[in-house]
């Protein structure tokens, strides 16, 4: 399973990104999806999820009302829209996915067996 993000890159407080993450190597619409992100000096944190349909998603605390997490099946691409950027959001992002199959998206990386490289978003201030 390969996964590939993009769309990582500068932008100011108050802007907006759009990520997309490539699968491939496997049956993509069986699968949930998340995003991760980790800043310089802190521990991985999750940012969103999303089951295989797209109909369930669950998105952390700190950027609901301004990320939102979508899918498309047809194009092996889960994407993570971001608005109402802040300088707290700068952090290199990672999808993620289980190799189990999840009823429900989880918000715990530990139950995501393969990852991207990582894309990075810098929020100036």
């Amino acid at each position: 399973v390969q996964l590939v993000e993009s769309g990582g890159g500068l932008v100011q407080a108050g802007g907006s990104l759009r990520l997309s993450c490539a699968a491939s190597g496997r049956t993509f619409s069986t699968y949930a999806m998340g995003w991760f992100r980790q800043a310089p000096g802190k521990e991985r944190e999750f940012v969103a999820a999303i089951s295989w349909s797209g109909s369930n998603t669950v998105v952390a605390d700190s950027v609901k009302g301004r990320f939102t997490i979508s899918r498309d099946n047809a194009k092996n691409t889960v994407y993570l829209q971001m608005n109402s950027l802040k300088p707290e959001d700068t952090a290199v992002y990672y999808c993620a996915t289980p190799s189990k199959y999840f009823t429900m998206p989880s918000m715990e990386s530990s139950s995501y067996d393969y990852w991207g490289q990582g894309t990075q978003v810098t929020v100036s201030s």
